[in-house]
């Protein structure tokens, strides 16, 4: 079953604890926490403190992405928010590989994430180092775009590098999906899908989390 991921920045923010609490109410295996500087993206998020209360408010696994320039600079603070991921974007570094070092030295996974414009090659000497890869399947900065069907492509090339290494690293999609296209982005070889308007635009989105974690 496919690790799900809702993403809080589709959450309702005048009613982020009841978001929360249906979260851990759900079969949501992880919270999808999206970091937006403003910078690296046209679009401002949220920040630490967001970050910090949300993750004080779930025992479940805060995956934290961060689409920032110099996430060097944070990293360290994000843990002590309560990250247990931390997911850097492969444009964003300079020195990539110093950058996994350190959030891993932090005691957190590390993930690399990706735009749809990257190949997925340029992880050839980085996939060893790291926990998962985030492929963004919609151009990053603001929620409710469509998925981007080369996507699939990028999914399956990747899956056979991670294969062909004998790694376990996970392949995270996030962007623009739904029930209907959910399944072939697993059977593409993913193993976490980010949902977000998918999931807390739903008229039951605990429901429809059941039904993302019940594809096969």
């Amino acid at each position: 079953m496919p690790i799900v991921a809702p993403s809080l920045l589709a959450a309702n923010f005048l009613r982020l604890q009841e978001d929360c609490n249906m979260l851990n109410e759900s079969q949501a295996d992880w919270f999808h926490l999206d970091v937006m500087d403003g910078r690296f993206v046209p679009n401002i998020s949220f920040g630490l403190p967001v970050v910090e209360q949300i993750c004080k408010a779930t025992d479940k696994t805060c995956d934290v992405h961060l689409m920032i320039v110099e996430p060097e600079k944070y990293a360290e603070a994000f843990k002590n928010a309560g990250a247990d991921i931390l997911t850097v974007h492969i444009e964003a570094c300079t020195n990539l590989h110093r950058n996994i070092e350190q959030i891993k030295s932090l005691g957190m996974k590390a993930g690399v994430a990706l735009n749809p414009h990257t190949p997925v090659s340029l992880l050839s000497e980085i996939l060893h180092d790291i926990d998962l890869v985030l492929l963004m399947s919609v151009n990053p900065g603001f929620g409710g775009q469509k998925f981007i069907p080369n996507t699939l492509n990028k999914i399956r090339t990747l899956k056979k590098m991670i294969d062909e290494k004998g790694l376990q690293v996970l392949i995270e999609i996030d962007g623009g999906i739904t029930t209907d296209n959910a399944t072939s982005i697993i059977k593409a070889g993913a193993n976490v899908l980010v949902a977000g308007n998918t999931v807390f635009k739903s008229p039951d989105p605990a429901a429809t989390i059941a039904q993302l974690k019940a594809i096969a």
